[in-house]
């Protein structure tokens, strides 16, 4: 199939834009403190050796919770391929500090390249890659065509677009389809996704359903040392988490809990914002609250009447603390985030009502009791309350929580069979 105009046009324009992208990249990557070595990788200059003699598995996620949840099937496959090497790429240097301490063995993390011609050229002649396997939404036009160029088998997983992209895809069909044609296997979250990629005109025969992957990453990391010292902090003070918070969420947690010190005054609520660098302003409304507080980036341990976690890598830390943890991005029209790794913990899930990105897994979770929906700050109050106040059904929904967890990971064998399989990979 020959390229059609839409492609051929992003081609030329990448060709223009890459001077001023790599200049605005760097700039960016620089002050998260990645060195200009590193930061070169997004124009396609390899830092890392690529092992001879031995097939190359190619996994791209864009962010951080895409990252994290393949780091267990690449593991699983690599079991079954005990003689390949993976690359993992993303573009956010906090993928890339958090995918430092938890690569699977022989495995490396890059930056991805730009799509445009010179990066990817650099990229792919260093790294050949047999297979390559892309995460969720990530449709970079050059990318794909020039990986599917070099003869590498392709596949796409845990598949999700948005209603308004795969709206705006069908508009171009000729395009859609000569993007997706490069696919030997495409895994989507769930049918309504799975239809949707072949309204794309996806080749109907290589979509399947699968699951959503980020239910088969393994439990956050968690120091084992801060752990001991927490706990000792908060001696047998009752906690409850709020993880993962927006602008604009904070102040209906907040409220709750104040007036859950109403009936628990000696209660501590660790609030975990999204984006630490949020974090004195979620101080200040913290103080503005009329609440005491202690905050991690400070080098603190929970104390007060509120801890503010705000550093990056220590979520799995604060889930241990607590049986009951609210996930932001969800009283927000935001979508919702990754109730796994909650699960993962043994924790209880509360969650607002905008869950867009997770409708069918909440819809699961909540059916064996491993979650519960929440209206807004005074419901998520009510909630808390009752689960502090109720020892038999705190444990009954935690119980929940490990057992819907531990009814996915049985599915993670089949998902890395079925990959092995389709991008020919030889055990």
């Amino acid at each position: 199939m020959s390229a059609p105009f839409l492609y051929r046009a992003w081609v030329a324009a990448s060709m223009v834009l890459l001077p001023f992208a790599t200049f605005i990249e760097t700039k960016k990557l620089r002050r998260a403190g990645v060195t200009v070595l590193r930061a070169h990788e997004k124009i396609g200059h390899a830092t890392e050796p690529r092992e001879e003699g031995v097939p190359l598995v190619w996994f791209h996620a864009a962010s951080v919770g895409e990252s994290l949840s393949v780091l267990a099937l690449i593991a699983r496959m690599g079991v079954h391929l005990p003689n390949a090497q993976f690359l993992i790429t993303s573009g956010t240097p906090s993928s890339a500090k958090l995918l430092a301490s938890r690569l699977p063995p022989r495995s490396v993390h890059q930056f991805a390249p730009f799509d445009a011609p010179g990066p990817l050229r650099r990229f792919l002649k260093h790294w050949r890659p047999d297979a390559a396997v892309f995460v969720e939404s990530e449709i970079w036009p050059q990318m794909l065509r020039r990986t599917y160029a070099t003869g590498a088998k392709m596949a796409m997983v845990n598949a999700r677009l948005s209603d308004r992209s795969m709206a705006r895809w069908r508009k171009y069909p000729k395009s859609a389809r000569y993007l997706l044609e490069v696919f030997s296997l495409i895994l989507t979250q769930n049918d309504k996704m799975a239809q949707g990629m072949v309204d794309m005109h996806a080749p109907a025969d290589r979509v399947a359903r699968g699951i959503n992957i980020k239910s088969m990453a393994g439990p956050l990391p968690v120091d084992e040392d801060a752990l001991f010292e927490a706990r000792a902090a908060l001696g047998h003070r009752p906690v409850w988490v709020a993880s993962s918070t927006h602008e604009g969420e904070e102040q209906a947690v907040l409220a709750a809990h104040k007036t859950l010190l109403e009936t628990h005054p000696d209660l501590c609520l660790i609030l975990a914002p999204r984006h630490p660098e949020r974090g004195t302003e979620v101080m200040n409304l913290i103080a503005g609250a009329g609440l005491s507080l202690t905050r991690r980036s400070r080098g603190d341990m929970p104390g007060g009447q509120v801890f503010l976690a705000d550093t990056l890598g220590e979520l799995g830390l604060w889930y241990d603390l607590s049986d009951i943890v609210f996930l932001g991005g969800s009283l927000k029209l935001i979508g919702g985030h990754n109730p796994f790794e909650v699960a993962q913990s043994g924790a209880y899930v509360l969650s607002g009502p905008h869950v867009a990105a997770f409708t069918e897994t909440y819809g699961e979770m909540e059916t064996l009791g491993a979650a519960r929906i929440v209206a807004d700050g005074a419901d998520l109050a009510a909630r808390v309350n009752h689960l502090l106040r109720n020892d038999a059904d705190r444990t009954k929904a935690c119980t929940a929580a490990r057992d819907f967890i531990e009814g996915r990971t049985d599915m993670l064998d089949g998902i890395a069979t079925r990959l092995i399989s389709a991008l020919e990979l030889t055990p």
